[in-house]
């Protein structure tokens, strides 16, 4: 008789499931509430919604324990550019992280619609 398989430390999905996130999972977190965000920013937005925009993203960057000095010197050099949605959303896109290029005509179907736009709202 076969006894079923018990997840162990060593098994990913065990992991997964009970350890922090590493550098790389809260990357991917973070980068995803980033530019699900910017997708669903206004494309008039208000001052109001501009100020907050800036400031949110501006206390991710200060908190958030994967962001280092670099990119706070790169938005010093490069600010946030809230003024619309395609704007914000092109901002968020950058080469230095030694990723290939995002197309960027494309990161409303990633970000807000999906694949063949079938996650519209």
């Amino acid at each position: 008789m076969s006894t079923p398989h018990e997840a162990s430390p060593n098994d990913s999905s065990w992991r997964e499931e009970n350890c922090p996130a590493d550098a790389v999972a809260l990357g991917r977190a973070a980068w995803t509430l980033l530019h699900t965000t910017a997708a669903y920013y206004p494309d008039r937005p208000a001052p109001s919604q501009m100020d907050s925009m800036r400031a949110f993203i501006t206390t991710i960057i200060d908190n958030y324990p994967c962001f280092g000095k670099e990119f706070k010197i790169y938005m010093e050099q490069e600010p946030v550019r809230v003024g619309n949605r395609k704007k914000l959303s092109a901002w968020l896109f950058n080469e230095k992280l030694d990723k290939p290029m995002f197309d960027c005509s494309l990161v409303f179907d990633k970000w807000l619609q999906g694949a063949n736009k079938q996650c519209e709202q």
